[in-house]
């Protein structure tokens, strides 16, 4: 696909690029004003990732997790669409509206998780496996959602394994400990997990869950199932060192649909990606948000800078495209998901 057309703005030759990314612009109002006007003369969209870095979320036009942003950029009028996320989240977006223009800031926003598997690594797993369904979140390239039968968000993993047949084999990937949780919850023994993991989520510890839960003993816990530390909730919770009804296993959907339930100063741990505060504080403004691990931040989500943001919208840049035959391949799978339930949401 060819590039389109470039558009002028007196900021663009204030746009510097290293290896760390888009820098040199600053989120103030002029940078604000910029983005508007560039966005109405592209005609386009600006959907944002809620790990996003705060200006960004302020200034795009929806924000949320990815599968929900790709199913808006589906239904949106809008012929471009900026998809301020990483490269699979703009992958799926594109794979569920083909006849869109899809931009990325940066293309070199990319993922732990997704990268954690290949389809030539799939189709090796599924050889040895004959038989068997290919449950694969939707935190994977359109390539290995093209091998799969049947895509599951963080918020339906559960409801998708339990639909199939218990005969059946399931070759889970690529994160692992959405696996051990699905596995957890169902109870199914012939449930493989593939070994990948979140880099970010999978460094959110034990150790610290401990000391943050007992630091804060009245807190509710607001845990992510990709977390490396989902396990330990669990196991503190049947010792008796947390309370049972303490500790919740919410995507980031589920965590802000029960932010908006709190009443008062409550405090909650929260253990994902930082961006995620941001949103939880606008849905409860009263609550005390605390990060389990206050490192726990995506480098990859982060190189949507407010100058790669600029760069996109001038230079009608970085285009994201999926081979048709890949792309129907891909979209049957998430179709399927979405068939059996509530699609819930991406992360």
């Amino acid at each position: 696909m060819s590039a389109l057309q470039a558009l002028d703005s007196p900021l663009r030759a204030s746009i510097s690029h290293t290896a760390a990314g888009y820098g040199g612009v600053a989120a103030d109002e002029q940078w604000r004003s910029e983005i508007e006007r560039l966005k109405r003369e592209r005609g386009a969209v600006i959907l944002a990732h809620n790990y996003q870095l705060p200006e960004i979320q302020d200034i795009a036009d929806v924000t949320g997790d990815s599968l929900a942003l790709s199913r808006i950029a589906a239904e949106t009028d809008a012929e471009v669409i900026i998809f301020c996320g990483v490269h699979f989240m703009a992958e799926t977006a594109k794979i569920l509206s083909p006849e869109k223009t899809v931009l990325i800031p940066d293309e070199d926003a990319g993922c732990s998780l997704a990268d954690s598997i290949t389809a030539a690594q799939l189709q090796e797993w599924k050889d040895e496996h004959p038989g068997a369904v290919v449950v694969s979140y939707v935190n994977t390239t359109a390539a290995v959602k093209a091998l799969t039968d049947v895509c599951c968000t963080s918020s339906n993993a559960v409801d998708v394994v339990a639909s199939i047949d218990p005969a059946k084999e399931i070759l889970f990937c690529p994160d692992q400990f959405l696996g051990a949780h699905v596995i957890r919850e169902t109870g199914r023994k012939n449930v493989h997990t593939w070994a990948g993991e979140c880099h970010v989520h999978a460094g959110i510890s034990a150790r610290q869950l401990e000391q943050a839960a007992m630091s804060n003993p009245n807190a509710e816990l607001f845990i992510h199932p990709e977390c490396g530390c989902a396990n330990s909730a669990i196991y503190l919770a049947g010792e008796g060192k947390i309370e049972r009804e303490r500790v919740h296993m919410f995507s980031t959907g589920d965590m802000l649909t029960n932010a908006r339930q709190l009443s008062g100063a409550t405090t909650v741990l929260v253990a994902t990606e930082l961006g995620m505060l941001h949103q939880l504080k606008k849905a409860a403004p009263e609550a005390n948000f605390l990060p389990v691990n206050d490192r726990a931040e995506c480098g990859y989500m982060k190189r949507i800078t407010p100058a790669a943001l600029l760069r996109c919208l001038t230079d009608g840049a970085d285009v994201v495209d999926v081979d048709p035959d890949v792309a129907a391949k891909a979209r049957a799978s998430v179709e399927r998901m979405i068939q059996i339930g509530k699609p819930g949401d991406g992360e």
